[in-house]
């Protein structure tokens, strides 16, 4: 596939596809969550791209939204399918979604929408949907407690593009690795030569370790699982609640997770969990343990009682001795016992036993007061549970990473199936909530049967069922505020949801692939003269399209709402009249909506369908309206009903019945 040649696909954003593994495919399959996983691409941008590409694939030029209504109509009709998705990737990934004149394309969405309205939108499921998000990459990794080594140039090139989480080392020979290892709790040589040489601390010789960069790095991999952990962890949930086969084995990855701390690190496990204590508190412990000493010492010497005869006390001091010489003397066993308490203390606040000798060596027999542990012992301890810490972690790191690195492209599966089925769930819940039917494509014009529109400002299910249906040209006449933009919005509507290849809110609906929609809304006041000329110029250009066959295969649909608005009534009906007949030679369907369809029928040189939405009566102020139009039938006027309304309830001098006649007549 040629990527550049999809509208919109630059060069450089063709380089950043191209960095998918497989571009072709996610393009083909309109994957938003795919497309989005490039370097720099949004999801919002993701969602153009894959609409702009369904396009390239099915030859649509895109155009069937022709004037500003119409695509009001389709950012409406498509919300109410985006407010049934759960997640912000379900929205983006309905934005896909389009009116299309396009059969193939159509097609396309209908079989994906006979399989999405399948699914049973279950509570349990859509509740777990709205932790689930698309995949991210875990960004700045680095690893300070090891590093690489290699004491060749190329090598080292290629190690730090590889590994860049880790330091790469030059070394020359067992010295500078001996050197490293005294910085690094682990150093991995990366080269066959270092193999066997007795270097000093945790030195590892790995030469194929580039070809498995996770095997020296396991914190790629349990980065990756920690970002996206609580969202994997949510994709569990929505299987588990739904009919989705999983790609893996849910309790296994499950079990693996819990292992895993939100920075990256394993948990549960107690060795670890005990050398990280002993590191964190090795100082505090060390200060008790003096002071358990010092506490013993003080007592044993304050309930002492030391009598030193003349001649011993001039040899102390003659010799320089101080107190240390003393307690030898004469507390030597009460000395034993309060370092022996210090160092079973420290062993026990620890709970490290593999280094009970180190720390016991923390306190030495020499008597001294106070009590105070040998530093460098105490530092010796520290950089070996530390080391030893580090190790540990880094054992764990390498044990889960390798069994995460196996359930990473299930857990993208996984997570992709999730919101997959946010997408299918909302068209369903779509389809349920306004109680909707899949349309059929055969005949000329549109025809439907309780349909009922969503966009009104009143609750669903108080939308009165409107039939209507026409082929050819048709004025469509009524009272005011008795639903004929509202019926206008309906055709429009299903129109677009068709040509989406969605369900329509209908009973039954019929309608021929129409090539373009253009439906001009109702124009606020009298248009200026340079206004009314580009008005004027569109309708040309339209029943122009229609004489010379473009759009004869499918034709188009035009819905004008109240047009005579744009001028005077009696130009208004003229230049109606002279629209409608242009319409009716070529291959449009069109519905215009009028208060002057008597004058526009009787100004037009052929015949046109005149249909009403009729007024019924008046009740406590209140129209009453059939909201479905009469076929063939012009509508009588608000104020005809009123002034009838007037003359049945009783007219003195004939006022009101001399009015009523005038209606009549004309």
């Amino acid at each position: 596939m040629d990527l550049e040649a999809i509208p919109g696909v630059g060069a450089k954003t063709a380089r950043r596809l191209r960095e998918l593994e497989d571009p072709e495919g996610a393009l083909e399959s309109g994957d938003v969550a795919a497309i989005a996983r490039a370097p720099g691409i949004s999801e919002g941008r993701a969602a153009r791209i894959a609409r702009a590409a369904v396009r390239h694939r099915h030859g649509d030029d895109g155009a069937f939204l022709a004037t500003d209504r119409a695509r009001e109509v389709y950012r409406s009709a498509l919300s109410l399918v985006q407010d049934r998705a759960v997640t912000d990737y379900g929205e983006r990934r309905l934005e896909t979604l389009y009116p299309s004149s396009t059969a193939s394309r159509i097609e396309e969405v209908r079989a994906f929408v006979r399989a999405a309205t399948d699914r049973d939108p279950d509570p349990a499921a859509v509740e777990a949907l709205a932790g689930v998000g698309p995949l991210e990459p875990a960004r700045d990794v680095r690893v300070r407690d090891r590093c690489l080594a290699t004491n060749d140039a190329e090598t080292y090139s290629r190690a730090r593009e590889a590994v860049p989480e880790l330091s790469v080392e030059l070394v020359e020979d067992a010295r500078g690795l001996a050197e490293l290892a005294r910085g690094y709790s682990t150093v991995v040589a990366l080269d066959e030569e270092f193999a066997g040489l007795d270097v000093e601390g945790d030195v590892r010789v790995e030469p194929r370790a580039l070809t498995d960069p996770e095997s020296v790095v396991p914190e790629r991999t349990l980065a990756f699982f920690a970002r996206n952990r609580d969202r994997i962890r949510a994709a569990v949930a929505v299987h588990r609640a739904s009919s989705l086969d999983p790609p893996c084995d849910l309790d296994a990855l499950e079990s693996a997770l819990s292992r895993l701390d939100p920075d990256g690190t394993v948990a549960g496990d107690e060795t670890l969990d005990a050398l990280g204590t002993a590191v964190e508190d090795l100082d505090a412990a060390v200060s008790m343990a003096e002071s358990v000493a010092n506490d013993r010492l003080r007592t044993a010497i304050e309930e002492r009682d030391v009598t030193i005869e003349g001649a011993d006390l001039l040899s102390l001091v003659e010799r320089g001795a101080g107190v240390d010489s003393l307690l030898r003397r004469e507390l030597s066993d009460e000395y034993a016992e309060a370092v022996d308490a210090a160092r079973d203390h420290l062993v026990d606040a620890l709970g490290v036993e593999d280094y009970a000798a180190t720390a016991r060596r923390a306190f030495g027999d020499e008597p001294t007061f106070p009590v105070e542990a040998d530093e460098r012992v105490v530092s010796r301890l520290r950089e070996e549970l530390t080391a030893a810490r580090d190790r540990r972690a880094t054992e764990l790191k390498r044990e889960l990473a390798a069994e995460l690195a196996d359930l990473r492209e299930p857990s993208m599966a996984l997570v992709d199936a999730a919101l997959d089925l946010d997408v299918e769930l909302a068209v369903a819940r779509f389809a349920r909530d306004f109680d909707c039917t899949m349309p059929t494509f055969d005949g000329e014009g549109f025809e439907i049967e309780g349909g009922r529109s969503p966009l009104l400002d009143v609750p669903f299910e108080d939308v009165e069922p409107v039939d209507y249906g026409v082929s050819g040209v048709a004025l469509l006449s009524g009272v005011n505020s008795g639903g004929k933009t509202s019926t206008l919005d309906l055709v429009a509507l299903v129109v677009v949801l068709a040509q989406m290849g969605l369900p329509v809110p209908a009973e039954r609906a019929r309608l021929q692939r129409f090539e373009a929609l253009h439906y001009q809304a109702k124009t606020q006041g009298t248009l200026d003269a340079g206004a009314f000329e580009a008005t004027l110029r569109e309708f040309g250009a339209l029943a122009a399209g229609d004489e010379d066959g473009a759009g004869a295969s499918g034709g188009r649909l035009v819905l004008v709402d109240e047009l005579e608005s744009i001028t005077e009534p009696g130009a208004s009906a003229v230049i109606i009249a002279g629209i409608l007949e242009s319409l009716a030679e070529g291959a449009s369907t069109g519905v215009f909506v009028s208060h002057l369809a008597g004058e526009i029928r009787d100004a037009a040189a052929v015949d046109v369908a005149v249909d009403g939405i009729e007024a019924v009566g008046l009740e406590d102020g209140e129209l009453v309206v059939e909201r479905s139009p009469r076929k063939d039938h012009l509508a009588r006027s608000t104020p005809e009903l009123i002034v009838e309304k007037l003359a049945g309830e009783g007219d003195a001098d004939g006022f009101y019945e001399r009015l009523l006649e005038k209606f009549e007549g004309g």
